[in-house]
């Protein structure tokens, strides 16, 4: 019996932490975050050149389009619903190649990208006060979550 709890336990955990929901809020909204900010700052960065104002302005339409999908699949997970739609515009044109887990694992490498050049590259001193907050809060929820989710493999691995 006990044991019968406690792989009931570990069920619901494994797949809270895989639910839309989860996935959304603590890594689809943080990459959303940076891919905003790194937008803006591009704005900033670029206020000389048309080129990097232009792509500043695809970044950030972007990142909302990405925001609002990600906000999208936690309604329709909480209303019991299948999400018709992915995380973000790159895993929704991997859906037409019928690969769009592939996909949301560009968006991930590109997001992870996006946050090394803005703290590489300096422009991470452009933000503001708050910008920075946001910044610091998606990088928290963002890396907790994984931690807590790697514990949780782990601990279940019995290592």
């Amino acid at each position: 019996m006990k044991d019968q709890s406690r792989n009931s336990l570990k069920q619901n955990d494994e797949s809270f932490f895989l639910k839309p929901t989860f996935q959304a809020l603590t890594i689809g909204v943080p990459f959303c975050v940076f891919k905003l900010l790194f937008g803006m700052l591009a704005i900033r960065a670029g206020r000389s050149s048309d080129f990097l104002t232009i792509f500043a302005c695809f970044v950030i339409i972007w990142a909302l389009t990405d925001l609002v999908m990600n906000l999208f699949r936690v309604v329709f997970h909480m209303a019991g619903r299948e999400a018709p739609i992915e995380y973000c515009t790159i895993a929704q044109i991997g859906k037409y190649f019928n690969r769009p887990k592939f996909f949301l694992a560009v968006d991930t490498l590109i997001s992870f990208s996006i946050i090394c050049f803005v703290l590489w590259s300096g422009w991470i001193t452009l933000l503001g006060p708050h910008e920075s907050c946001f910044w610091y809060a998606a990088t928290t929820l963002n890396l907790i979550s994984i931690s807590v989710v790697n514990i949780l493999i782990e601990l279940r691995r019995g290592s």
